[in-house]
């Protein structure tokens, strides 16, 4: 884009056409990060939520990796979040997409519950046995999405389009600091005053409290 707009007689460099396609929301076709790729030296569980009915809270947790875009480079995004409740139980932020911080992620959330099953797609993450064995050492089953099923995980891909269009996008976050930061605001936010359809317009805290 830059070698074009120089021919066409505007002297610009590449900084500046960055960040005028970023004004107006202009980016390459390009394939996104891939952050499900297994290990193939890592076990696979098997999918264990199929025509399962979520009934309670801590029945079922979901996993998940996002790609945040920041202002300076990029960072990664993990949440556990419970499928009865939608009830945010622990998030990390990071700028290495390894396991380290989503065992983090995933020692705050046993500090506030036991998931009876722990759902994840296949990225080497939560294939990793260190995260295997802090779920399996808690008693929680294993379930994974089969390959490029990305509906077995609904709930959390859900949360994903929320976070972004309510607050990511929004406040556009400068750097790994300002987006933990911010998202810690909102998801105190989404836990404790965002009302849900699917919840009777109750909070995720007002019944995963009222039910655990």
């Amino acid at each position: 884009m830059m070698a074009i707009l120089n021919r066409m007689g505007y002297p610009v460099n590449r900084k500046r056409t960055q960040r005028l396609m970023h004004l107006m929301g202009l980016e390459a076709i390009y394939p996104k990060r891939n952050l499900s790729a297994p290990d193939k030296q890592h076990a696979v569980f098997p999918y264990l939520l199929r025509n399962m009915a979520i009934e309670r809270v801590n029945q079922v947790w979901g996993v998940d990796i996002t790609y945040l875009r920041l202002q300076t480079g990029f960072a990664f995004l993990v949440a556990f979040l419970d499928w009865f409740s939608r009830y945010v139980l622990s998030f990390a932020v990071s700028t290495t997409a390894d396991h380290q911080f989503c065992i983090a992620a995933l020692n705050e959330a046993l500090k506030i519950g036991k998931a009876e099953i722990c759902n994840s797609d296949q990225g080497s993450q939560f294939t990793s046995i260190p995260f295997v064995s802090c779920l399996q050492e808690a008693g929680v089953r294993i379930s994974m999405d089969g390959r490029g099923r990305a509906l077995d995980n609904v709930f959390t891909e859900r949360l994903w389009r929320t976070v972004k269009y309510e607050d990511v996008y929004l406040n556009d976050y400068q750097s790994p600091r300002d987006s933990l930061h911010g998202l810690t605001a909102y998801f105190r936010f989404y836990n404790y005053e965002r009302p849900h359809q699917a919840l009777g317009y109750r909070t995720p805290a007002e019944v995963f409290y009222a039910k655990v």
